[in-house]
């Protein structure tokens, strides 16, 4: 795996459930020293204490399917190495951090896990939160953040949620049937629910609405899938712009243009989706 060929892992039972952590001595340090760095971070509100542990993750390189470790489904905590999502991951696990003045590696394991997964209890592969829709309503009924693109103008659309049943092979983890059949399972549920999207040519009319630190999603035309990419909202020069974990660029970054213009230059994008943290 990816991960193997960087770092030498090991794995140890942290949580109250001894689950298995799977972590580098590297990784624990990095976690000590930015700990000790933010710990004291003061803010006028949760979304600048967002943004303010975003942006110490600028410039941390960009690394794909950073949680495709092993032969099983373990909390991988990797902080020098993130994808889209875990970029996400990592910054609300240390902004619940600061806000419950924590600062031991076993309080940001629990936070991870909490958000990662669902019901915030790791149980295997399909307990993961996968897609991100998904992600957003499960972190949603945890009460840590909430979905406002409704409340921005958004329009309720429904598609069927179903690329890694349907591209099972892309999934390593996926050959196991147990892991395939609850994957399946996961997506019927999925297909139940409405998307709420803002679309596409009315991101910048509504960008004012948007706060610092809120989570975007961006929403896709591709099959099967809900979101492509995500970040945290960011505004620069009175126009919102987008921290997040750059594939193109390889690095975590802000982006150089601002959001609305950001999505236009994605083929496949339709909208946004906006999740305000709450916790």
């Amino acid at each position: 795996m990816i991960q193997r060929s960087l770092t030498l892992l090991f794995l140890f039972g942290v949580l109250a459930n001894a689950q298995q952590i799977t972590c580098s001595p590297k990784d624990k340090l990095y976690f000590e020293t930015k700990m000790e760095t933010i710990k004291n971070t003061k803010a006028s509100s949760l979304g600048d204490t967002i943004i303010q542990v975003g942006k110490s993750f600028i410039g941390t390189p960009y690394l794909e399917k950073t949680l495709e470790v092993g032969d099983m489904e373990t909390l991988v905590i990797n902080l020098r190495g993130l994808d889209c999502t875990t970029f996400v991951e990592n910054v609300l696990a240390f902004g619940l951090m600061i806000k419950k003045d924590k600062t031991h590696f076993e309080d940001f394991a629990n936070h991870l896990e909490t958000i990662r997964y669902r019901n915030g209890e790791l149980n295997g592969y399909p307990s993961r939160l996968h897609y991100f829709t998904d992600w957003i309503r499960n972190n949603e009924q945890k009460g840590l953040v909430k979905d406002i693109t409704s409340d921005l103008g958004g329009i309720e659309s429904q598609k069927p949620i179903n690329f890694m049943g349907t591209h099972r092979g892309l999934y390593p983890f996926l050959a196991d049937d147990k892991n395939f059949v609850s994957i399946q399972r996961v997506e019927n549920e999925l297909a139940k629910e409405r998307l709420c999207i803002l679309p596409q040519d009315q991101i910048e009319s509504k960008e004012q609405l948007i706060h610092s630190g809120d989570i975007i999603a961006l929403a896709t035309s591709i099959k099967g899938l809900d979101v492509t990419h995500t970040g945290i909202a960011i505004h620069l020069n009175n126009r919102l712009h987008l921290l997040h974990a750059s594939s193109k660029n390889g690095m975590v970054e802000v982006s150089e243009i601002p959001l609305a213009d950001y999505v236009k230059n994605i083929k496949s994008n339709i909208g946004i989706i906006v999740a305000r943290p709450t916790f």
